[in-house]
């Protein structure tokens, strides 16, 4: 039985699975236990959904704090105990006299550095238990407000349906971003409530949809990314020399080159990835070595 080569499958989650159900699936095409997922989508979502098979799965962490872009759905006129289509109407209040220029100024004051506060039902611990544990208890959750960053909040188009309002969205933001959360403060600054109805992920930092395959295609051919192209495409890249190659590989230290913050990727005189670094100070540090 050939195994898997350690890499990345860019999904394109269908409606109605779980990011779990397709991290299942993927142990079952790749004939490995060593798979996960960058970023959950919720069952009622769509598109790109960062799987890491094998040695990838030390990339996760690391892919979950990019960028990420989607195209959505808001309803304004109803709210909703989960912020979508999934809940239970909470409360309507009648959309019909909302101008479009009140909706393009209630999405504008959204776009920037925001103060969120998670949905109830959501994934965040508190006090060691997660939030929509306790939200379906019927236990009311407090949870605190997080800086998170709009890029871009454009209306794409706005449809009026006699007391509700259907708005079409297209949003860039920084990972932790719940755009549930941004249709019921929508709503809730327009006065009518709202929630959030069609929810598709278009890009996660560099992986978009033209290269995610659906289930189907996975299933018929299981198209891996190479890690070390993976590694190229979501973060900078730093070659090194032989001795520089046998140092990291032993988990030592590189000096500094000024790439940034954030995750380098380093690689060998021949091109095989070797570590992912992280510089700090002087000293670029490995956050991950991949070669045994």
């Amino acid at each position: 039985m050939t195994s898997t080569p350690s890499g990345l499958v860019i999904v394109d989650k269908p409606a109605d699975w779980t990011s779990h159900d397709v991290v299942g699936k993927l142990r079952r095409l790749a004939r490995t236990r060593r798979v996960g997922h960058a970023g959950t989508l919720d069952p009622m979502a769509t598109g790109v959904l960062v799987v890491g098979v094998e040695k990838a799965t030390r990339l996760l962490g690391h892919l979950a704090l990019t960028e990420k872009s989607y195209d959505g759905t808001i309803l304004l006129g109803r709210s909703t105990n989960t912020d979508d289509a999934e809940g239970e109407v909470t409360a309507t209040a009648s959309a019909g006299g909302v101008a479009d220029a009140a909706v393009a100024s209630g999405v504008a004051a959204l776009t920037g550095e925001i103060q969120q506060v998670p949905p109830q039902v959501s994934a965040i611990k508190v006090n060691g238990q997660r939030a929509y544990k306790m939200a379906r208890k019927g236990e009311e959750v407090e949870l605190k407000a997080r800086l998170v960053t709009i890029h871009d909040f454009s209306i794409l188009e706005i449809r009026r349906h006699d007391e509700v309002i259907e708005v079409d969205v297209s949003i860039t933001c920084s990972s932790g971003t719940y755009i549930r959360a941004l249709a019921r403060d929508l709503g809730a600054a327009l006065g009518t409530g709202g929630h959030l109805t069609a929810l598709r992920r278009t890009r996660v930092g560099p992986y978009d949809l033209s290269m995610a395959r659906t289930i189907e295609q996975l299933t018929e051919e299981l198209r891996v990314l190479p890690m070390a192209d993976a590694v190229s495409a979501a973060f900078p890249r730093r070659d090194v020399t032989a001795d520089d190659a046998r140092k990291v590989m032993h988990g030592g230290k590189l000096p500094a080159t000024g790439q940034g913050p954030g995750p380098v990727g380093v690689f060998a005189p021949d091109g095989t990835l070797l570590a992912l670094v992280e510089e700090q100070g002087h000293a670029a540090k490995p956050l991950a070595v991949f070669v045994p």
